[in-house]
């Protein structure tokens, strides 16, 4: 479980190099810095604190900057988790927060939450500023593409798997109700129709 850093980020750390950033959902870091406290539910080398995103272990206005990178999809309560953020974070203090939208199931150990661009803005409301909101480089549609279509390649096996790779994009873009009945489709297997499905419908009962 490791994302790393990119400008922005190591930019924050480095204007805070006298003060305290939380790593809140840090993973498994592969360089460490002194002015930055790894949190994370699992002991990685690079970690100083176990916990939960819902339940931080920090006095209020402890740090100075707080990054969140790919964590509030894989903690159970999100709203919860952010007014643990904010709480933690000193009044003025600087915030990056990331979130996947069009991205499938991934991650470790759960994986609850996916976010809209206005999802985002929500979850945090009128408890910050916001300077910028944008998608980065590492975050366009290009990657979420190419990541569906290769979890689907690896969903399949033999000839229909051969017979995906030769598609046309051309291919893809008609009516989906027209591909119900095809090999590509029906052959998916049950994990993959989970990561990358469009929605899912839960039937239950209340106790």
């Amino acid at each position: 479980s490791s994302n790393d850093y990119d400008i922005d980020f190591l930019n924050l750390i480095e204007r805070h190099k006298e003060g305290l950033v939380l790593d809140c959902g840090a993973g498994s870091r592969k360089y460490y810095y002194p002015n930055v406290v790894n949190f994370e539910i699992a002991k990685y080398p690079s970690t100083d604190i176990l916990g939960v995103g819902e339940v931080l272990p920090f006095k209020d206005n402890a740090f100075d900057a707080l990054i969140s990178l790919a964590v509030l999809e894989h903690v159970k309560d999100p709203w919860r988790c952010v007014s643990e953020i904010l709480r933690v974070l000193k009044p003025g203090g600087e915030i990056i927060c990331c979130v996947p939208f069009m991205q499938p199931f991934h991650g470790y150990p759960h994986h609850y939450y996916n976010m809209t661009a206005q999802g985002l803005k929500n979850i945090f409301g009128e408890r910050i500023i916001v300077n910028r909101h944008e998608v980065p480089a590492a975050l366009l549609p290009i990657f979420s593409l190419n990541w569906i279509l290769n979890s689907w390649l690896k969903g399949l096996s033999g000839e229909t798997k051969e017979k995906f790779l030769d598609m046309k994009v051309s291919d893809l873009i008609k009516n989906p109700i027209d591909y119900l009945t095809d090999d590509f489709v029906t052959q998916l297997n049950l994990e993959k129709n989970f990561e990358l499905a469009s929605g899912t419908v839960l039937h239950g009962i209340k106790k």
